[in-house]
């Protein structure tokens, strides 16, 4: 089986001097890793995702063998156990992940980009060898606690508060919606640390499971996206020590919006193949339908659907890829990764509802996986940025762009 780890610098020079017109010739590492993910989906994730669906089922067995291909941190230096590639790669991955559960996908973004990529960023070297290099291999994943009861899109108002104590944090507050919070065994978390400075007075923190103090809320019973947990984190007095702040004191609002701009991708990514499973759904059995004595697929209405569903999918994808390749060259890439969440996400949505209007019937029941497709699409508006606040993100860096 093609191995990412050992492949990891395979073709990247080739990638990254192409034109960004040129975004469709994928070099020789990221065709042989879109492969290898879809055979992984095709023979992993799509015979067990309508199980992982009806019954909440965590997919431990296959998120350990993503780990071991290296899905579980594409983007991280070998240095900790990643694979070391890049941000294109890991919107391919991604995508052909999400294609076969969505739950996986999401598992798989959020301790990529949400999780790993801050540490990574803003940790100490202890604090990677602590708590990046041990989440790399599917075994053990992080999660990323920014939203709280009463502040979800307002990320500047977190009513979590930290207290330094001695030699240890002192954490009190509820976080919500946080995904992989029963499976995670760290968590990055935002705490408010002067609030007579706002936003700036915020600080980001490690915490691991075990942390005194530390407990969850129930599991949430969700519409779509069901293998992955989604709860409160709830912090009593909860104690650790010193060294886990992330980064510098005040620094937390700055390092949670940079890390959901790259999370925005790999929601993108995961909404990508969403739409992508959408589509291939609907054409497979346009295909075999027969009605007026011909197959669907040769009525004009349902090809007019499939046009679009193909058409808005096409162009969520490459602004995706566009947004990966600017991150990946150290270019702004706030606006772009807004543009791609927004796109693909409505792309996904769209797709599904078109999936189970192309079905009929059998769009409507469980037996197809259309139904499936299109509670999970729903969310993909939701998190890590509603498409209303992307929607302001991009407004916001248009009107800069144009006003300078």
């Amino acid at each position: 089986m093609f191995s990412l780890r050992n492949s990891a610098k395979m073709g990247l020079k080739l990638w990254n001097n192409r034109s960004i017109a040129s975004l469709s010739a994928l070099s020789e590492t990221h065709q042989m890793l879109q492969k290898t993910c879809r055979d992984f989906a095709d023979n992993e994730l799509i015979p067990i995702a309508a199980k992982i669906d009806r019954e909440h089922l965590y997919p431990a067995e296959q998120i350990q063998k993503m780990g071991e291909l290296g899905l579980m941190a594409v983007a991280v230096s070998e240095k900790y156990g990643g694979t070391g590639l890049d941000y294109v790669a890991y919107a391919i991955a991604m995508e052909e992940i999400s294609r076969g559960c969505a739950s996986a996908g999401v598992i798989m973004s959020v301790n990529n980009s949400l999780y790993l990529g801050p540490v990574e960023r803003y940790g100490s070297e202890a604090q990677k060898e602590q708590f990046v290099a041990g989440f790399t291999d599917g075994k053990r994943v992080g999660c990323f606690a920014l939203s709280e009861p009463g502040n979800g899109s307002d990320a500047g108002a977190a009513s979590t508060v930290a207290a330094l104590k001695g030699d240890r944090w002192v954490l009190n507050g509820n976080k919500c919606w946080i995904t992989n919070a029963y499976e995670a065994e760290s968590a990055v978390v935002f705490a408010t640390t002067d609030k007579s400075m706002k936003h700036k007075g915020i600080s980001a923190f490690i915490v691991p499971r075990n942390a005194p103090g530390f407990s969850l809320g129930k599991k949430e019973d969700k519409l779509g996206i069901r293998g992955s947990s989604t709860a409160q984190l709830i912090f009593e007095d909860c104690e650790i020590p010193k060294e886990n702040l992330l980064g510098e004191p005040g620094m937390g609002f700055k390092i949670a919006m940079q890390t959901l701009d790259a999370g925005r991708i790999g929601i993108a990514s995961q909404a990508l193949g969403i739409a992508q499973a959408s589509l291939e759904c609907a054409v497979d059995y346009a295909n075999k339908r027969i009605a007026f004595g011909k197959p669907i697929s040769k009525l004009q209405s349902i090809q007019s659907k499939i046009a679009d569903m193909s058409l808005g999918l096409e162009s969520a994808r490459l602004l995706t890829w566009r947004a990966a390749w600017l991150k990946d060259n150290k270019h702004p890439f706030t606006k772009e990764a807004a543009q791609a969440k927004l796109a693909a996400s409505e792309s996904a949505t769209f797709c599904a509802h078109q999936c189970i209007q192309i079905l009929g019937g059998m769009g409507y029941v469980s037996d197809m996986p259309a139904e499936r497709h299109y509670r999970d699409a729903r969310i993909t508006e939701i998190y890590e940025g509603t498409s209303e606040i992307q929607r302001l993100v991009i407004a916001g860096q248009v009107i800069k762009e144009l006003s300078s």
